[in-house]
């Protein structure tokens, strides 16, 4: 039997007990392996470009180089490392600015025990990861916002004309929601190189070229139901 690939993570935390429980939670998984540990921003970019890991779990608020302009620098130099931000702060700002930068997902510190795992491997396999508690916050303020008469600065993304067919829209609001390609093929009675298809015509036609900017933009739309 071949062994299990594991799911290489580097972790930065500038808490060493936040770094010790993060790496005991994520050892315990049979298919992960904490490579990594970094205790400032400066050191989580150069540890993520000797290391390549798979994921890039990163505290927003750290010293020498904040984690938004770690994200920055990650996607620009090394798109293959997908980035979950773990943070204290729920406010909208700070999830918006994160999607921006290219984070593919956003855990609250308070719940990173019950879903940190689920969202290493969501994101891992190509999906997206939005705490419910930080979503409905963006979604809450996406209502109050069209209510009255204009999303917030910062929120609003549409897209005049982008006639998104109704099978597009489907798939939008399920890689918003987390799916992966295979799971959305197999939701959708389609195949894979179709779901690929409807994925790049979507990002041709709303000119979004990240997924960070697809799920910013199903949110905006209310894709995603309110939990």
């Amino acid at each position: 039997m071949e062994p299990v690939k594991k799911i290489r993570v580097l972790i930065a935390d500038d808490h060493n007990v936040v770094l010790t429980g993060l790496r005991f939670l994520i050892n315990a998984e049979p298919d992960m392996q904490v490579v990594g540990e970094a205790g400032d921003g400066d050191q989580a970019l150069r540890l993520a470009r000797k290391l390549m890991p798979d994921i890039l779990l990163l505290d927003i608020s750290m010293p020498f180089c904040n984690g938004f302009t770690v994200v920055q620098r990650i996607i620009a130099e090394m798109p293959s490392i997908k980035v979950i931000i773990l943070s204290m702060h729920e406010e909208r700002e700070y999830v918006e600015k994160a999607l921006k930068a290219g984070a593919s997902g956003y855990i609250i510190k308070r719940a990173a025990d019950n879903d940190l795992i689920e969202a290493i491997r969501v994101v891992n396999a190509g999906g997206v990861f939005i705490h419910p508690a930080v979503a409905r916050t963006l979604i809450e303020a996406l209502q109050k916002g069209t209510k009255a008469g204009g999303a917030h600065e910062g929120v609003h993304l549409t897209r005049k004309g982008n006639n998104l067919t109704q099978r597009e829209i489907e798939v939008l609001r399920l890689v918003a929601l987390g799916h992966t390609n295979q799971e959305i093929a197999e939701m959708l009675s389609l195949s894979v190189k179709t779901v690929e298809t409807h994925k790049m015509n979507m990002t041709r036609k709303l000119n979004c070229n990240s997924r960070a900017e697809l799920v910013r933009y199903a949110l905006q739309q209310g894709l995603i139901p309110r939990e």
